[in-house]
């Protein structure tokens, strides 16, 4: 699957509070606005900012509503393991999943209250029934600069599969992230963009 010839696509972003799953949805929703794409977009979170589960649905080209139906997801842009599997079911038959492999730890695991499923059998799960890229994006983060900027290495990471230039997507990260940070983003989206 990549973008040429797309008129249609629907992306959902899953990660964790404090990941910026909201911030890489706005560099993509606003990169589609600025080829005068028809965007809509949804956001749903729990206790986002203690560690919660954060999904964003992205739909560009379509005229329904902003929430994607379960199977209907050309990509899933999962930003931790654990919500790869929580979202799975919104990707359809032929879709992709790009994943960030480094998990982050809720407190029930860093209390030892339970344990966090082995990343390598997440993945294999993932692998049954759908085509899988999976990636150390925190790493390549600290690569650019700083490991903030994983959420932009993501965005780079699915970049091939959206329906508009790399150009415009990095004019909306440019103008999206704090200015001080700009240049590592940069870096990151690069990155991001070389895995896939």
């Amino acid at each position: 699957m990549s973008a040429e010839g797309i008129s249609q696509f629907d992306l959902v972003i899953a990660g964790v509070g404090g990941q910026g799953t909201i911030l890489a949805s706005d560099i993509i929703g606003k990169a589609a606005v600025k080829e005068n794409l028809s965007v809509r977009a949804a956001e749903t979170h729990g206790m986002a900012q203690r560690g919660g589960s954060v999904v964003n649905h992205i739909r560009i080209g379509c005229e329904l509503g902003s929430m994607i139906p379960l199977k209907g997801a050309d990509v899933l842009l999962a930003l931790e393991p654990s919500e790869a599997l929580r979202y799975v079911d919104y990707l359809a038959e032929d879709g992709v999943i790009i994943v960030n492999i480094d998990p982050i730890h809720p407190v029930t695991v860093t209390s030892g209250l339970c344990t966090y499923p082995d990343v390598d059998d997440i993945i294999a799960k993932l692998r049954e029934n759908n085509e899988v890229i999976a990636f150390d994006a925190t790493a390549l983060a600290l690569e650019a600069g700083h490991p903030q900027s994983m959420n932009v290495v993501m965005v780079g990471a699915v970049s091939k599969y959206l329906p508009f230039s790399s150009e415009t997507l990095l004019e909306s990260v440019k103008e999206l992230v704090p200015s001080k940070t700009v240049d590592i983003n940069v870096k990151a989206l690069e990155l991001g963009r070389a895995q896939v």
